[in-house]
């Protein structure tokens, strides 16, 4: 039998990250017909951030695209955790871990290497460019909820309180201009609801 090569390699990969279309997420998409998937959601925050880059201080909006476009793959193994929802973070924390080891080990040894390493600086949310992304992946969202007439702000019986805490800080930590813009549309949405 022969080696695999590194195109097999990383086919394998590009293969298993098709599955991230099957991970459906508590947001639906902005006409509330369905549910997002994971893999639409990483397309649209890379979209978000090209787009956006600009209202970014100090970030590489290439790499936060590439942060973006991978940050969710370990949903693969370990599925989509609701921002809203009563989580047990040591265990997913732990499953994603065991995710990121299977999903990039996939890849030839330098790729592999260099994915994770963006993989781990997005969650650690360290650098402005993880900063950013993290608020991109905390903005879309709330967007899509405000289009789609609360999407999954119903399903959680979210206030301002809450969203202000699981999301706004996050938003406000790497994007303070996204959250100028949108804290006053979901404070009256909220307070309507």
């Amino acid at each position: 039998m022969t080696q695999p090569t590194r195109l097999d390699a990383q086919m394998a990969f590009l293969m298993e990250a098709d599955r991230l279309k099957t991970i459906l997420r508590a947001t639906p998409i902005a006409d509330d017909s369905r549910r997002e998937n994971s893999a639409e959601h990483s397309w649209h925050l890379a979209l978000f951030a090209l787009v956006l880059g600009e209202h970014g201080a100090d970030v590489s909006t290439d790499r936060v695209i590439r942060m973006l476009l991978l940050h969710d793959l370990v949903e693969i193994d370990a599925g989509d955790v609701p921002i809203y929802g009563e989580v047990d973070t040591a265990a997913i924390e732990a499953r994603e871990q065991a995710a990121a080891d299977r999903i990039f080990g996939l890849l030839p040894a330098d790729q592999a290497a260099e994915f994770r390493a963006l993989w781990e600086e997005f969650e650690a949310n360290e650098t402005p460019d993880a900063r950013f992304a993290k608020s991109v992946d905390r903005f879309q969202p709330p967007n899509l909820n405000l289009a789609s007439g609360g999407g999954s702000w119903r399903d959680y019986a979210v206030d301002w309180p809450m969203f202000e805490a699981r999301v706004g800080r996050k938003i406000a930590r790497g994007a303070p201009t996204l959250w100028g813009w949108i804290a006053p549309k979901v404070r009256a949405f909220l307070s309507r609801a």
